[in-house]
């Protein structure tokens, strides 16, 4: 693994006006508050913008046509299935593609660095890491463990696939990746009530990923490794944890407020780290549910299995929908 150092990027910039070989993926869902900020972010630097919704009810297509994206609908399943969906599926111009989160800004210097590492035909690198700056109630929430929230988001889209996970999904990557320096922007203008809303959910399917790991019907998943930094760490310490340590909650608070020095962000670090231990008393909770129950309401979000589509076939009704709405 590699990480790209910062003079190299600004050495290898692409000239004034070009546009990056890289499509960028939008998954979308009644997205009309944050997308508008997202696609100025990137307007007129990435070759291919794609907004990948599933049938939102607000002006969230609207606004992505109006900002000169393309609009492609699919119902939705899962995360990891969405996504997979749009790497098998759809005819990209591009090599590389950008998964962004309708509410994630990469920032002037982080698109810099990446005209400029895919700008160079000497980097045998397939995918890049990249860091999460995360915003909570107005502040970057720098400390517990949050920051950079390494995420693989940028790679050759031949090469990676998303595991078989409904929440919290990763990039399984067939190639050697990097990391970049400067960050994504994670700033949710949704407000309070839908961190709530969107968390809840989250804690009911994280739950049944943990009943899936802990019972040994989970599909394929990214290899944990304490020697990985990134996801890799982060899972092998999650499948620890949920195995053997008891009062999970209250040990992720500790852990993040004062190993991890959470308290030096002040009252947002405060609140933000109550909140991460609220969600793992939530699933902590539901996991309880799904091993007492066999008739939980929460065994709803078990993923379907279904056909992965082979490199030269596109299901019919999928490729119709991307034409008639592009």
């Amino acid at each position: 693994m590699t990480r790209t150092e910062h003079s190299d990027s600004e050495a290898r910039r692409a000239p004034p006006g070009a546009r990056v070989p890289v499509s960028v993926i939008i998954p979308t869902r009644n997205e009309e508050r944050n997308l508008p900020k997202t696609l100025r972010a990137i307007e007129g630097w990435a070759q291919e913008v794609l907004v990948l919704d599933s049938f939102s009810d607000d002006r969230t297509c609207e606004i992505a046509r109006e900002n000169g994206a393309s609009v492609v609908q699919h119902e939705f399943e899962s995360f990891s299935a969405q996504k997979n969906w749009a790497l098998d599926n759809l005819p990209f111009r591009t090599e590389w593609v950008f998964f962004l989160d309708a509410d994630e800004r990469p920032t002037p210097a982080l698109k810099a660095e990446i005209a400029g590492e895919l700008g160079d035909p000497g980097r045998s690198i397939d995918g890049f890491y990249v860091g999460r700056q995360n915003i909570f109630m107005g502040k970057w929430i720098r400390h517990g463990g949050w920051y950079p929230n390494w995420n693989l988001r940028l790679f050759k889209h031949h090469v990676g696939r998303y595991e078989d996970r409904i929440v919290h999904e990763h990039v399984i990557l067939q190639g050697r990746v990097g990391y970049l320096v400067h960050p994504l922007l994670h700033d949710d203008y949704k407000g309070l009530e839908r961190y709530f809303d969107r968390h809840n959910v989250y804690s009911s399917m994280e739950a049944v990923e943990v009943f899936r790991f802990l019972d040994g019907t989970g599909g394929e998943n990214l290899q944990p490794s304490f020697w990985r930094r990134g996801p890799e760490r982060r899972r092998l310490l999650k499948q620890l944890a949920y195995r053997y340590l008891p009062c999970r909650p209250l040990i992720k608070f500790l852990w993040m407020y004062f190993a991890r020095a959470g308290f030096l962000d002040g009252r947002a670090g405060f609140r933000y780290c109550l909140l991460q231990t609220f969600y793992e008393y939530q699933v902590s909770l539901k996991l309880m549910e799904l091993r007492s129950s066999d008739s939980s309401p929460l065994l709803r979000y078990q993923p379907r299995t279904v056909e992965t589509p082979s490199a030269d076939r596109t299901d019919e009704s999928s490729a119709t929908s991307f034409r008639a709405i592009k």
